[in-house]
């Protein structure tokens, strides 16, 4: 027996899938403040939630002690994918390629971590993800946070708009 066919007429859309220029990319990496960062080790992928600022083709972000830290001091080489969703429907999404550099509290680097905080700060929130940890993290002598920025190496995005 045949199943009968159905017809979609009153609920089909259509997609239309577009690539994003750079300049757009850049755009909306500017403008949005949260992403998922993606590191590898021994050709394990981890993905962790990051807020961010950007600027001059960086994305800069704090994150205290752990795996996201770890892999990325052992593989410089990060993705970080952001999405937009305009109000309007449908969506946008830039991945961009990049190179992990930590900002120390030191002489050398002290410029870079004061401009990466100048930038996160003028958000109220932009240190909670980082500074949260599901267990208990011990008293240190000294503070255990990093700033560390994505330099790009490469972006793409694309663009998916309903159409009826």
């Amino acid at each position: 027996m045949i199943a009968p066919s159905l017809k979609l007429e009153d609920t089909a859309m259509t997609i239309n899938l577009t690539e994003i220029n750079p300049g757009e990319c850049y755009r909306i990496l500017e403008n949005e403040r949260f992403g998922h960062l993606a590191c590898c080790k021994d050709g394990q992928p981890y993905v962790a939630a990051i807020y961010f600022a950007f600027s001059s083709g960086v994305a800069y972000s704090f994150t205290m002690p752990g795996k996201k830290l770890d892999w990325m001091r052992g593989n410089d080489r990060v993705c970080l994918h952001v999405e937009q969703r305009p109000a309007a429907g449908g969506w946008k999404s830039v991945v961009v390629d990049g190179r992990f550099e930590e900002f120390p509290d030191s002489d050398a680097r002290r410029s870079e971590r004061l401009h990466a905080w100048s930038l996160l700060q003028k958000y109220s929130d932009w240190w909670e993800i980082g500074s949260m940890k599901p267990h208990e993290v011990p008293m240190l002598d000294g503070s255990p946070h990093v700033f560390y920025g994505i330099a790009v190496t490469a972006v793409s995005g694309r663009s998916a708009v309903r159409t009826e």
